[in-house]
């Protein structure tokens, strides 16, 4: 089999229609697969997708590309496997149509013999679509990796090999092995198969064989159980990765006809309420990070080594675990899961039948729904990080007996595709009784008459928690095996008594709750885990996580729709560049894996100014102290930390204590002065200091510093080169209150990919060769056309530029 990538010799345009002429405007540029073809669209704040698209236009776009097909393919069998199109796509072959996927991130293959023009130029075509159907930034096109298969008549049927570790000890494990061998001739045909298993280290521990004889026109699924001694297992510590390589081979014939590759992973799961998730026998309370699929400054598209860096830095950051959200995962973000020993909770999707937005997914859900599951489970059955299929987020219907019905049928459909992960669904019970809301406002009333005085996060606790909730959602809670809450905390303790085998997940909650979420979590054995909203930020719902400033000129509170040009939600732990925001320390003191306090400083511009948040924000602040500010400016410090007071302490003077806890949960608040310096935290618990941490003002040597995270990539479009752009001194203290337009300028074989800074409310297009340093910091996403080294200059007025060398390697 032949199974090459086919992400370069592309064009795209807008989609016209059948009498229009391309102009200027109009015309087909070339691009490199995955590509997002609404990111470098101009932004408008009349967008009617608006706040949720990050106020980017809809549109319909077409891709082409020209395929050369050989006469020796007559023969053979043709494929075009897309991992993902956005969305509504129709591949045309030759101005013909071949095939039609309405969702926007299930994997579908398209069969190409009987379109095909042997000896000849073909043409590729390939329609998306995206308007005003989702509740965030989708992007737009084919945004997932396409490959080009070229098999023999009798071949391994494409992703139908499937590897199982049912049964394993610390003397050997069992792997259970199934490959389907398809026939597309005439003729019945006898084959082997044959597997070879390699460990870790890359040296072969077991092998077998099978025959299979296979009628023409149908499929035969060949079988082995194989013995792998002493097996390292795979786990979110320790992620040992085994390969299988099937061969398929034909007696007589030295060539073999078929072979493939896959990695998998030795573990065991077990789930109860006593132990709560177990993996290789060992409890794991998973601290987990809802994430969306969007890469930031590169848009939606999901290239291998952003998909891998952004795991590598979720995982950095202390989380163990990720939610998909609201929709299936790429290839590319498991393979980085499986690496790096992040549990996955792959969700299928943000609707079922009832429409969230005027043109989504529920339109066609009645038709797809088995499509688009059977695409999930077949992508994700290899992967051992994949733990948790979620049927669904926060579905409207839910709460119905029809609701029930669809919440029955998702879970059993996936059972029947793999029956060894768990089935869980992101349920919020308010937005599954929309339509009885007063009701259920009416019952948390009578239990605690200041409801309706309540935040909207205390709120959906209270109401979560109601008997209209307990109720209304229990038969779609109970096809599960894990039921996820969104925002219903309230429902841990509640639920160990009225349902003592319910298992839960915190499948969404609030970011700033976490300090007082983590030991309702952690001392609870019936509660899994625990998955923000979000581990990193994401493109569209912008502003849900914004602070506003209340005194602001012209302001209006727009609730947790962020005006435009408010672009990010900002609501990540990580920015949309990767950078830790403070929230992110304070989750890891929460967590128990850093001791260190943590200063974090409220800018003092903004000092005493009236706040406006939702409950998705964070506060306001940097780890910094290095301010455009006077000497004597008023500021408040917060002071994260694991402690029972903390003291302060600048240049050697102290500046005062404060107790751990008073304002918020592992915080210490301090009113002050900024003066220029070195400022000491100190933690201590009864009395003895447990950790000290500092915050130095940069000197007046500063400089434009431009810094890869790695010095050599490969030279293929998986690749990428991240380029730090930062404001510092030679101690490489960053200046954060300074405003800087930067411009970046790649030399060599490579080409700027995205260039942005995680600032959630900008003008400033991914695209453009210039941005404004946000916090003293911008990221430059490099993409390698071949091999060589690639230059990277950036410049800005007042500054000598710096220039790095990356190098693109084979």
């Amino acid at each position: 089999m032949i199974r090459e990538p086919l992400l370069h010799g592309w064009t795209v345009g807008p989609k016209l229609g059948a009498f229009e002429q391309r102009d200027a405007a109009t015309a087909f540029v070339p691009v490199t697969l995955p590509h997002d073809a609404l990111r470098d669209l101009p932004r408008d704040p009349a967008s009617p997708q608006g706040v949720t698209s990050g106020y980017y236009p809809g549109g319909v776009f077409e891709y082409v590309r020209e395929l050369d097909v050989p006469e020796a393919w007559r023969e053979k069998t043709v494929l075009l496997e897309f991992e993902g199109v956005y969305r509504d796509a129709v591949v045309f072959v030759n101005g013909d149509r071949a095939a039609h996927e309405a969702s926007g991130y299930a994997a579908f293959t398209v069969r190409l013999d009987a379109y095909l023009r042997f000896g000849r130029t073909n043409r590729i075509t390939v329609e998306a679509r995206v308007h005003k159907d989702s509740r965030w930034y989708t992007g737009a096109g084919i945004h997932r990796p396409v490959h080009l298969i070229v098999a023999d008549p009798v071949h391994l049927a494409l992703d139908a090999t499937r590897i199982t570790t049912p049964d394993i000890d610390d003397e050997r494990a069992i792997v259970a092995v199934s490959s389907v061998v398809e026939n597309a001739t005439r003729h019945t045909r006898t084959v082997r198969a044959q597997w070879e298993v390699t460990g870790p280290d890359g040296a072969v521990v077991a092998t077998g064989d099978s025959p299979v004889s296979v009628l023409p026109g149908e499929r035969a699924t060949a079988r082995q159980r194989l013995n792998v001694r002493e097996p390292r297992r795979w786990g979110i510590d320790d992620p040992q990765l085994y390969r299988l390589r099937t061969t398929l081979v034909e007696e007589g014939n030295e060539a073999p006809l078929d072979e493939e590759a896959v990695a998998f992973g030795i573990r065991s799961l077990q789930l109860d309420p006593v132990h709560g998730l177990r993996i290789n026998g060992e409890s794991v309370t998973l601290r987990g990070a809802c994430v969306h699929h969007d890469n930031g400054p590169l848009g939606a598209v999901a290239i291998p080594a952003a998909e891998d860096r952004r795991i590598r830095l979720l995982k950095e950051a202390g989380f163990t675990a990720i939610r998909s959200s609201h929709n299936p995962a790429s290839r590319a973000l498991l393979e980085a899961c499986d690496r790096h020993g992040m549990v996955v909770m792959d969700e299928l999707g943000d609707v079922w039948t009832r429409a969230k937005s005027g043109f989504d997914h529920s339109v066609g859900f009645a038709e797809h729904w088995r499509r688009d599951v059977e695409a999930m489970v077949i992508k994700d059955a290899n992967h051992p990080s994949v733990v948790l299929y979620s049927i669904g987020n926060e579905i409207l219907e839910l709460a119905s007996s029809h609701g029930a019905i669809w919440s029955r049928r998702l879970a059993e459909a996936v059972r029947e595709l793999d029956d060894t992960r768990f089935v869980t669904n992101g349920i919020n019970g308010i937005i599954a009784n929309l339509d009885r809301i007063a009701e259920a406002q009416a019952e948390a009333a009578a239990i605690d008459p200041n409801t309706l005085m309540a935040t909207m996060g205390e709120q959906m606790a209270l109401l979560n928690a109601s008997d209209l909730v307990t109720r209304s959602i229990e038969e779609s809670a109970a096809v599960l095996d894990v039921v996820g809450f969104n925002y219903a905390d309230s429902r841990y303790a509640l639920d160990a008594e009225l349902f003592p085998n319910r298992v839960i997940v915190g499948s969404e909650t609030f970011p700033e709750r976490i300090g007082a979420l983590w030991p309702l979590v952690s001392n609870q054995p019936h509660v899994i885990g625990d998955f923000t909203w979000t581990g990193w930020d994401y493109l569209g719902e912008a502003g849900i996580g914004r602070v506003d400033y209340a005194d602001e000129p012209g302001y209006i509170d727009t609730g947790t729709a962020g005006p435009y040009p408010y672009l990010a939600a900002e609501s990540g732990d990580l920015d949309i560049t990767g950078h830790r925001r403070t929230v992110s320390f304070f989750r890891e003191i929460v967590y128990g894996l850093r001791t260190e306090p943590f200063i974090a400083v409220r800018p003092p511009r903004h000092h005493g100014r009236p706040v406006a948040v939702t409950p998705w924000s964070w506060d306001d602040t940097v780890a910094s102290w290095t301010w455009d500010a006077v000497p004597g400016a008023p500021v408040t410090i917060d002071v994260y930390a694991d402690a029972d007071e903390v003291e302060l302490v600048l240049d050697g003077a102290r500046v005062g204590r404060a107790p751990v806890g008073a304002v918020r949960e592992y915080t210490a608040r301090f009113e002050t002065s900024y003066v220029p310096g070195e400022l000491v935290a100190i933690a201590r618990r009864k009395g003895i200091e447990i950790g000290r941490t500092a915050l130095r003002t940069a000197g007046s040597d500063l400089a434009l510093v431009a810094r890869p995270e790695e010095d050599a990539i490969g030279a293929d479009p998986d690749a990428l080169a991240f380029v730090w752009i930062t404001l510092e001194d030679s101690a490489r203290i960053v200046s954060c209150d300074r405003e800087v337009p930067v411009t970046v300028a790649v030399e060599g074989p490579a080409v700027l990919a995205g260039l942005g800074t995680g600032r959630a409310a900008t003008r400033e297009p991914f695209s453009a060769a210039s941005v404004t340093l946000f916090q003293g910091r911008a990221l430059a996403i490099i993409r390698p056309t071949g091999v060589g080294e690639i230059g990277v200059r950036v410049s800005a007025r007042g500054f000598d530029d710096s220039r790095v060398i990356v190098r693109a390697v084979d």
